[in-house]
């Protein structure tokens, strides 16, 4: 059955919003990052081929893929170094995705709540909300890290966090993804997912999951489920 925040007969109360590579712009300076430090231990690792592999992964689940991949073993502090690189990186490099700030606003206009759900620490989001300025439309009550949490996607504890602190049930809830990783947790919470990307590339399909390719897109999806739901286009805030 099709989650309740998608069902005519259900009710939409809640969105929760990827981080990086939905608002912000960080896959390609930080999978950059990464490649740069792996060439260090002598790795032939391009850019582009860093933001393939390691795009949407969370910092401790690289570290055993890259070990386990290069056959390197890298230092215990890894990830926490790594971590602490990134927040420097994005208060100097990170940019919006284009729209996500009028996106940001005209989901509040329905009166649908927004929560954030991330891989990246709390510390890495506050870096970037704050150098793109969309600090002015993200409280720091409704971001959410499951880097923090120590349950990184696809495991959906993140999102059931958001869901909970919210007071809302996952069902009624639609998570903004551009990764499968992502989608995967949020289909693991109960929730609808909606994802993000362009149309001439690959995504998994299942019910409940559906798709946009531009951030244009996706307050006239909502508000055509809001209408469907026999709201007129306003949550319940």
């Amino acid at each position: 059955m099709l989650p309740a925040a998608l069902r005519p007969d259900g009710a939409l109360e809640l969105v929760i919003f990827d981080c990086d590579g939905v608002l912000i712009d960080s896959e390609g300076p930080s999978c950059r990052m990464i490649a740069r430090d792996l060439r260090q231990y002598g790795r032939e690792i391009s850019d582009e081929d860093a933001i393939h592999r390691f795009a949407g992964h969370a910092l401790t689940a690289l570290k055993h893929e890259i070990e386990q991949a290069e056959g390197i073993a890298q230092p215990e502090d890894w990830p926490a170094r790594m971590q602490r690189n990134l927040v420097t990186l994005m208060r100097n490099e990170a940019e919006t995705i284009d729209g996500a700030a009028a996106m940001l606003r005209g989901v509040a206009a329905l009166g649908l709540p927004y929560r954030i759900g991330s891989n990246s620490s709390v510390a890495e989001m506050e870096a970037k909300f704050g150098r793109t300025g969309l600090d002015g439309l993200i409280a720091p009550e409704v971001i959410h890290s499951a880097r923090d949490m120590g349950q990184p996607k696809p495991d959906p504890a993140v999102y059931l966090a958001g869901a909970e602190a919210q007071g809302v049930p996952p069902g009624n809830c639609i998570v903004l993804e551009d990764t499968d990783t992502g989608a995967r947790a949020a289909q693991a919470a109960g929730m609808g997912c909606v994802l993000l990307r362009p149309a001439d590339l690959p995504a998994p399909t299942w019910p409940g999951l559906l798709r946009i390719t531009h951030l244009d897109e996706f307050v006239p999806l909502l508000r055509r489920i809001l209408t469907s739901q026999g709201r007129g286009g306003s949550g319940r805030g």
